[in-house]
């Protein structure tokens, strides 16, 4: 359960960043505004029922082992989830996401009303669990945990200048991997680099040849099983979309062959 409530909250948050048509990477962004920061929460459920392989199942948001259950999230850290009147007294799967940390953590409670805050709640009835009643009652699911990380966050502002400039993506592409060596990017991150472009995977493509030659970078990407086994070797665990580059020296330390250049699909 952990590895499908982690990859879901990941998903719900970068689907409201939408990278690959905003430039948008973080949700503490000024550029993210809050009611944007808030959907987060109703996409979330989404997200889990299709990872936990549920239906969307009415009056609530799904059924566990026949019983109606919430999803219900924030980003705001903490305990501040809103609970719609028909989810109150309801078995409600929580999840609290601190964007600050990039961490998440999950409970399951049962939203007695007497462990609601609001009185009669706001104008649409929603009431939040109080603090204690949450510390006292709810059931952990999975305690903080890191989300997987975004490494267009690592860079400087001035690096960062550099990354999204108008330089021209392939000239961008091996700046981030100067900037980057050893970092695993995932194609999302590339993909938000990329912004607004037709194919930017070709561009990030023809960089490799440009890292290996002029940087001695090599580029792994994960794709290809040769270079997956390859990155695994230098401690990286790559999914098939990933990409990291690994200095030329390492190679050489450790005896592993340098991959073909593929520039290629």
């Amino acid at each position: 359960m952990l590895t499908e409530l982690r990859t879901a909250t990941d998903e719900a948050v970068r689907y409201v960043l939408d990278g690959a048509r905003t430039w948008r990477f973080d949700l503490l962004d000024p550029k993210v505004d809050s009611d944007e920061r808030s959907s987060v929460g109703t996409k979330l459920q989404y997200h889990i029922i299709e990872r936990l392989g549920l239906a969307k199942v009415p009056p609530l948001d799904t059924q566990i082992v026949g019983l109606p259950v919430e999803i219900k999230g924030t980003v705001r850290g903490g305990y501040s989830w809103m609970i719609p009147r028909e989810g109150q007294r309801q078995i409600t799967l929580l999840v609290s996401i601190d964007a600050r940390n990039t961490r998440f953590v999950a409970w399951l409670m049962r939203t007695h009303r007497v462990w609601l805050s609001g009185g009669a709640g706001n104008q649409d009835k929603k009431r939040s669990p109080l603090v204690d009643a949450v510390r006292n009652f709810a059931r952990p699911l999975v305690d903080w945990t890191d989300l997987p990380p975004e490494p267009l966050r690592l860079l400087t502002r001035e690096q960062l200048n550099v990354v999204f400039a108008s330089s021209g993506l392939r000239n961008r592409a091996v700046a981030l991997f100067r900037f980057l060596p050893d970092i695993v990017i995932p194609r999302s991150s590339l993909a938000t680099v990329g912004t607004g472009l037709h194919d930017p995977m070709k561009r990030f493509r023809e960089a490799k040849g440009i890292l290996r030659s002029r940087f001695d970078l090599i580029d792994l990407v994960g794709k290809w099983v040769d270079e997956r086994q390859a990155a695994k070797k230098f401690g990286h665990n790559i999914g098939n979309e990933d990409w990291v580059a690994v200095p030329r020296e390492r190679f050489a330390e450790l005896s592993v062959a340098i991959p073909p250049l593929r520039t290629s699909n």
